[in-house]
């Protein structure tokens, strides 16, 4: 009895991630077709073949069905641009830092949709779903990054303005940021880091949104023009070991 009850549990488990599993895969893919007004347990669970009371057991209904989403993208994008980072040479902040830059630009124009989500037009309507969404993306990518630049800090190569020097009206909500992103960083560190990610940032709409596809059909040469310039103004040059 005790066998038979432990495979039968065994087997209720697998099931129950698989239904997971499949259950995920059709939210980010009813997202990326209908935007995440369709995103709805009534349309995923259509998707997998359940009833909408069935998903209920898992998620804390829509918002918990979006936040979970959410959560599986950031998860995959710190994967790949932590991925991109450990090709490098341990040593070589140049490298890592460029290799982070890229592979976060190229998964956010492949995976444009993911992108809107996490960071683009449709994020303020996710951030509405609640638990930690709000600030996910800018804590997760942001810390991933606060990395070499608190190495580049420690070495004293780092030029960066006093605590006094920062706008006033700034200040304030640079600190905020700080708290979230890299509390560990002087004021004037993380200044320069988010004026590094609001051109990062910049150019990545360009690519995903296509703003400027008159003129600029190849984002990815100017998203690596900029980052050579990035790199020069953290007092750096562009590695010749980059790893791709």
């Amino acid at each position: 009895m005790d066998g038979a009850t432990t495979t039968s549990g065994t087997r209720r488990e697998r099931q129950r991630a698989q239904l997971m599993l499949d259950t995920r895969r059709a939210a980010r893919e009813i997202a990326a077709v209908e935007g995440i007004e369709g995103l709805t347990l009534a349309a995923v669970a259509r998707a997998v073949g359940v009833s909408p009371p069935a998903l209920y057991r898992y998620f804390d209904g829509r918002d918990g069905l979006i936040q979970a989403l959410y959560g599986d993208l950031t998860t995959e994008l710190i994967s790949t641009v932590s991925a991109a980072v450990n090709r490098q040479n341990t040593d070589d902040l140049s490298a890592q830092l460029h290799a982070a830059s890229l592979a976060v630009f190229d998964w956010s124009v492949a995976n444009r949709a993911a992108f809107d989500l996490l960071m683009g037009s449709a994020y303020l309507k996710a951030s509405k779903a609640g638990g930690d969404v709000p600030q996910t993306i800018a804590r997760e990518l942001g810390g991933t990054f606060a990395v070499p630049f608190g190495e580049l800090w420690q070495r004293q190569v780092l030029t960066y303005p006093a605590d006094d020097d920062i706008a006033h009206a700034l200040r304030s909500q640079l600190e905020a940021y700080r708290a979230q992103v890299c509390p560990q960083l002087p004021l004037g560190v993380a200044y320069v880091m988010f004026t590094c990610w609001r051109q990062i940032y910049g150019v990545m709409c360009m690519a995903v949104y296509g703003h400027l596809d008159y003129a600029f059909t190849d984002c990815r040469a100017l998203f690596d023009d900029m980052i050579v310039g990035l790199l020069e103004r953290l007092g750096l040059q562009a590695s010749p070991n980059l790893r791709p």
